[in-house]
């Protein structure tokens, strides 16, 4: 089973419900890996300290052309949407940072010019922490593109285990390759006038890609009932709520696991899993 943990902010709670949720399971005797997604600003790996195994570039082709062979007609700029390469005065110039790697230009030149080769855009690391399996992307400083990144890591999800992906926060092309082709989403969403605001966002992405999905409030406060009279409204499923505590923010901003710290909340995150698998399951 996949469960992928998203939200449609950042500060949500992601990482505090999707670390606690793999040690909870781990401690539970089921096998379990995590993939911190988030490739731009991991941090699961904080609360886990995983031995790493193994260490792999993500590389991405990108267009390198022969000088020798070109003519300077401009084609490869004409099929390509993103202007990533084109003839400026009597030279053709190539820009990475804006290439997606479609290979089109490859295609089009008639003069067989350009060729392709591989430019590291991140890196993935896979470790274990106790029984719980680790594997981590890290997008590359200056690169903007994190799906490429994602996509290379979800190569490596362990079909025999429980998977939980940790996934970017927002609603943009990182969420979607992250959650894609998951079994359950869980959108974290804090008791705010923002966190409704971008929880709202966040579930039409989901409902458009078609995957069930439920709500976790995070930082449950009465004073602000908002966010779970929306879910009610809307029949969304609300799986879990974690109250706003002093205790519990100062646990996780110690680099700590809820679990551990405070036991009893190992049933919490043992129903919560309960409750998705169910739920998934219809």
């Amino acid at each position: 089973m996949i469960i992928s943990i998203a939200s449609g902010k950042g500060g949500t709670g992601k990482t505090l419900l999707a670390t606690n949720l793999a040690a909870a399971l781990t401690e539970s005797g089921h096998v379990v890996h995590l993939l911190d997604c988030d490739v731009e600003a991991p941090n699961d790996h904080l609360f886990f300290k995983p031995v790493i195994e193994s260490r792999t570039d993500v590389v991405m082709p990108v267009p390198a052309i022969d000088h020798n062979r070109c003519n300077l007609c401009n084609r490869c700029n004409e099929v390509c949407a993103y202007h990533a390469i084109g003839v400026f005065g009597k030279s053709v110039l190539v820009f990475p940072e804006l290439c997606h790697s479609c290979g089109g230009c490859v295609v089009a030149c008639p003069q067989a010019a350009i060729m392709e080769t591989d430019k590291v855009t991140g890196n993935i690391e896979t470790g274990h922490s106790s029984a719980v399996k680790l594997t981590t992307g890290f997008l590359l400083i200056g690169e903007a593109k994190a799906p490429p990144v994602i996509n290379e890591m979800k190569k490596c999800i362990d079909p025999a285990a429980i998977t939980i992906i940790d996934a970017p926060p927002g609603a943009s092309c990182p969420v979607i390759a992250a959650i894609k082709d998951t079994d359950y989403v869980v959108l974290v969403a804090e008791a705010s006038p923002f966190g409704l605001h971008d929880l709202k966002i966040a579930v039409q992405v989901v409902k458009k890609l078609h995957i069930p999905f439920g709500v976790v409030i995070n930082k449950a406060d009465s004073a602000y009932p908002n966010v779970l009279h929306y879910c009610i409204t809307e029949n969304i499923h609300v799986l879990s709520e974690l109250p706003f505590d002093l205790t519990i923010a100062k646990i996780y901003s110690g680099g700590c696991l809820l679990v551990d710290r405070l036991p009893d909340y190992k049933k919490v995150f043992i129903a919560l899993y309960n409750n998705i698998k169910e739920l998934a399951a219809v």
